[in-house]
């Protein structure tokens, strides 16, 4: 495919320039950076990335290639993929294509040629903010109108968009034992969420987020899974309620990202967005009952103010040591705790892994 010139065109007026190695057309989303090195394929496929225009700080992308086993969900999920330079000679002995032919395959828009530091210094400083990034307009106001009146993130409920349509078991066909039952609301869960919970002996019942209380009583699980997901979490209010009639019932339950801002709103608490979220496989965390420091992958731009937790339901149990901001809940009374961060992505690389075993023990095992 002939390259063509690509624009990104910011609500403030900033416009970006490049060139498209994958994709053509115009998109609207987002624009956020994320500072991993690696994983751009699980990046891609991770749904809490759905409305979202996603830039990679490292500076070169693509070298190892796609393949079929390191995907994270369905389909690639981000609305575009803005780099410094992608690799268009994949070497990897596991790769089966190449980044481009994946994104086109897929229907999703590449760019490079971009001052990927600019774009991420720009965001630090300015905010994560609406863009328009279009091959098709040569008129860089008629876009930056366009990125002015897009949708954007705040109150909208993108869980639905990705949620599943009907229940399911998580691959029945590879449970090799099973010690205990959970139901998982998926919200844009992560596979591997459900592969770590497979392998520690549960049988995994995934519903969609719009499901009742009731639906998922109905299969009698030991415990409660909430998963990541996108967007706004205050934009899923359905979900929040059916969360408080379950967790206030008393089940078992562990909530990971979007999950532990669902689990806040259900419990009387705030959510608030950042200014440019963490996004990164390098964030620090610190648990404040161990005191211990855990390396962690992270993926939100929107995020729990702890100050407006009850103390006398829960307590902060994890901070993140950039900014001080919530990287965790515990229930002072129920078996209930959750995470911002993600522990099956496990930069650490085991940093993190305890946190489902504590499901586990939470659930008896």
């Amino acid at each position: 495919m002939e390259k063509c010139r690509a624009r990104i065109a910011l609500e403030d007026g900033t416009v970006f320039t490049g060139t498209a190695f994958a994709g053509q057309g115009e998109v609207e989303g987002e624009l956020v950076f994320n500072t991993s090195m690696t994983g751009y394929q699980e990046i891609l496929t991770d749904p809490s990335y759905k409305g979202q225009i996603v830039t990679l700080c490292y500076p070169l992308i693509g070298n190892y290639g796609v393949n079929e086993e390191d995907i994270e969900s369905y389909r690639p999920h981000a609305s575009a993929l803005v780099v410094g330079e992608c690799s268009r000679i994949p070497s990897n002995f596991r790769s089966t294509k190449s980044l481009p032919e994946y994104l086109n395959e897929n229907g999703i828009l590449g760019v490079d040629g971009i001052d990927t530091r600019a774009v991420t210094r720009h965001i630090r400083s300015k905010g994560a903010m609406k863009c328009i990034l279009s091959t098709s307009e040569d008129s860089d106001d008629a876009l930056v109108e366009r990125a002015k009146n897009s949708q954007g993130l705040v109150g909208r409920d993108l869980a639905s968009e990705v949620s599943i349509d009907a229940p399911m078991i998580w691959q029945p066909e590879h449970q090799k034992k099973t010690l205990r039952r959970v139901a998982t609301i998926d919200c844009g869960t992560k596979y591997n969420q459900l592969r770590i919970l497979q392998d520690l002996g549960c049988e995994v019942h995934v519903f969609p987020n719009n499901s009742t209380a009731a639906d998922i009583l109905a299969v009698k699980p030991d415990g409660l899974f909430l998963s990541n997901g996108p967007g706004d979490p205050e934009g899923v209010k359905h979900t929040v309620e059916n969360i408080r009639e379950l967790i206030f019932g008393g089940i078992p339950t562990f909530g990971i990202c979007f999950g532990h801002q669902l689990t806040a709103l259900a419990l009387g608490a705030k959510t608030f967005k950042l200014k440019f979220g963490h996004r990164g496989g390098n964030q620090p965390v610190q648990n404040l009952a161990t005191g211990a420091v855990e390396i962690t992958s992270q993926n939100h731009g929107f995020c729990v103010d702890k100050d407006s937790l009850d103390p006398a339901l829960a307590e902060t149990s994890h901070i993140n040591l950039n900014d001080g901001t919530s990287e965790g809940l515990r229930h002072k009374s129920l078996p209930l705790f959750t995470v911002q961060y993600h522990p099956e992505a496990a930069p650490g690389p085991h940093d993190s892994m305890y946190l489902f075993h504590d499901f586990m023990k939470s659930m008896g095992v």
